[in-house]
């Protein structure tokens, strides 16, 4: 748990650094996502780790905080915040996560194996949260646009993103054979259709996330389109 605890902190704070240079008028501007500005962005990121917190009381409690967000809300929530100055909008995100950091230090040891249910009806140990928050600003920095790239995600995050990501794909029969990450000495096995692909793992990544090309990545068939990101975890739990 202190590992993943610590990266998730690691992660928010370079999301957050990147943050404090940005104008009123840097947030404005488009985001690396269609119709998004950089304001979407970060308040997208700061309702989500709403979300995490919510799910972390329900596992440290056994009892709902209060009512929860549905989809439509949370929409509604990041068009009205993303107009937001730039202190206001690095203030909300950067006070989230000081909270999620207390949430984490307040969870009792035996109470991070207790199932939640993601909004979008998938379970998982309340533990999973924390991947999950980890995931959403090591992706959402790169929408930031303000230069942090796939090349810049750590190896290990990479590697967890594609065990993760492919064991998904796999279990949804998606047309990709296998999968050869070069530069972490690693490969994929995923099943007897579709393409071989190669690459460095950040960019075989950032092609699954729909964040990059996969211009990058050797394969000797075509590639297919990647499916919505991310996938639910598979096998799953129960």
């Amino acid at each position: 748990m202190l590992s993943i605890i610590e990266d998730v902190a690691r992660s928010g704070a370079r999301f957050t650094a990147a943050l404090a240079g940005l104008t009123d008028e840097d947030v404005r501007a488009p985001s690396a996502l269609p119709g998004w500005s950089r304001g979407h962005v970060v308040t997208h990121v700061a309702r989500s780790v709403d979300a995490y917190l919510w799910l972390l009381a329900v596992a440290r409690t056994g009892l709902e905080p209060g009512p929860r967000a549905d989809a439509a809300a949370l929409a509604r929530a990041v068009q009205e915040g993303s107009g937001r100055p730039a202190a206001e909008l690095a203030a909300d995100l950067r006070g989230r996560l000081e909270q999620l950091a207390s949430a984490v230090a307040e969870m009792p040891a035996g109470r991070w194996d207790t199932p939640v249910t993601a909004l979008a009806g998938w379970r998982h140990p309340a533990w999973y949260t924390l991947h999950r928050c980890r995931r959403e600003l090591e992706t959402h920095h790169i929408d930031l646009n303000t230069g942090y790239g796939t090349a810049d995600w750590s190896g290990d995050y990479v590697a967890w993103a594609l065990d993760d990501t492919l064991a998904a794909l796999a279990a949804g029969d998606f047309p990709l054979a296998r999968v050869e990450a070069v530069d972490l000495g690693r490969s994929w096995q995923l099943s007897g259709s579709g393409p071989t692909v190669t690459g460095p793992g950040h960019a075989v990544l950032g092609w699954l996330s729909g964040r990059t090309p996969g211009t990058r990545l050797g394969a000797d068939q075509p590639l297919p389109d990647p499916p919505a990101w991310p996938q639910p975890p598979a096998p799953g739990w129960t």
